[in-house]
């Protein structure tokens, strides 16, 4: 992990001086780094700290342990520390217990993180003013909803899931998507997953005509099905979601389309990526959303000069390592960062859209 920079010149002056510039290029960084999820909070402070460097704003960081307790532990101490923005946060307990203390000392939040979707959902109610890199929960099923109908609008396709809540809310926002754009699938099944095969779901598929199958489910019992359709002759496009970013040993069928987020090292200027490297921080995990983030604040905070550094959140659209970010009024993304991809036998790679 990187040592924090020295501050440019000028912001170091100010702070010796207790002039009022110090405070408003102050931001907070928020993360558990200690407990399970440490390995990810020291993600989030690499992140974080790099493009806070870059940018010359100070920082305070904060352990908030992943808990509840140690979320309004991290409000208070940054509140007291007067900084404008906070960056951080992967637990749901942690933000939430944190953002009413921000919300009284006018301070917002940009979270990588946390995907909740009550988090903004709950934002004219509660007032908290945190806004979010990270997908909501119902990104992908949004996704998957609308990419794969009008991708498979000539086609004879299925849809089966594997029983499981994950699978079957998938399966279930796409079923209701082609209905709505006047298509039908020839075959809708829920099948068992983690068995050894899929010989049975595979020949269901090819009794039906099947060309095409979304499935919702993990990434083993689709790449069973790739398998067991290759060994019985059945020509057959799989299409699942980021399930499929999953570790395993059987390998995918070439060809499988995953509707889900990129690698984000994989987009990330070069000139970015070596900076990183110099400074021995691997661009994995939570590295570049965090870094994204603290672009964000940085503009922001300096976009707002002596106003609301919300408000600034809220107006503006801000270039960073995700590419251009900006807020809907909830606080959510205004656009989707999900793709689709392709394996091509060996990693996904960017597909086309028709």
């Amino acid at each position: 992990m990187k040592p924090l920079r020295i501050l440019p010149i000028l912001v170091a002056v100010a702070a010796a001086c207790g002039g009022a510039g110090a405070q408003e290029m102050r931001a907070g960084i928020v993360a558990p780094l200690s407990g399970a999820s440490a390995i990810l909070g020291r993600q989030v402070e690499a992140g974080a700290r790099h493009a806070a460097a870059a940018a010359g704003i100070a920082v305070e960081v904060v352990d908030d342990a992943c808990t509840a307790e140690g979320g309004a532990d991290a409000a208070k101490k940054l509140s007291a520390a007067k900084v404008r923005v906070v960056v951080g946060f992967l637990c749901t307990e942690a933000v939430e217990a944190a953002l009413p203390i921000l919300k009284d000392a006018k301070i917002p939040v940009i979270t990588p993180g946390v995907r909740t979707d009550s988090l903004t959902d709950r934002r004219k109610k509660t007032g908290w003013p945190v806004f979010r890199l990270a997908p909501r929960a119902d990104a992908e099923r949004a996704a998957v909803s609308a990419l794969l109908p009008a991708l498979w609008r000539t086609e004879l396709f299925a849809i089966v899931d594997d029983g499981t809540i994950y699978g079957r809310e998938l399966a279930e926002s796409l079923r209701l998507a082609v209905e709505h754009a006047g298509l039908k699938p020839v075959f809708v099944d829920t099948f068992r997953p983690q068995l050894d095969n899929q010989i049975g779901l595979v020949g269901r598929l090819r009794k039906a005509g099947a060309t095409h199958v979304f499935i919702g489910g993990d990434r083993d019992d689709i790449a069973i099905v790739g398998r067991d359709a290759a060994e019985l002759g059945v020509p057959l496009t799989i299409a699942g979601g980021e399930s499929l970013r999953a570790a395993g040993e059987i390998p995918l069928a070439q060809g499988t389309l995953m509707i889900g987020l990129p690698e984000w090292a994989d987009d990330a200027d070069a000139a970015l990526l070596a900076a990183l490297a110099e400074e021995k921080i691997v661009p994995e995990g939570y590295v570049l959303p965090a870094h994204a983030a603290m672009e964000v604040a940085a503009a922001a905070l300096k976009n707002a000069g002596d106003g609301s550094v919300a408000d600034a959140l809220a107006a503006g659209k801000f270039a960073t390592a995700l590419g251009e970010i900006a807020f809907d009024d909830k606080g959510d993304l205004a656009r989707s960062l999900y793709r689709l991809f392709r394996f091509d036998g060996t990693r996904f790679v960017a597909a086309d859209v028709e």
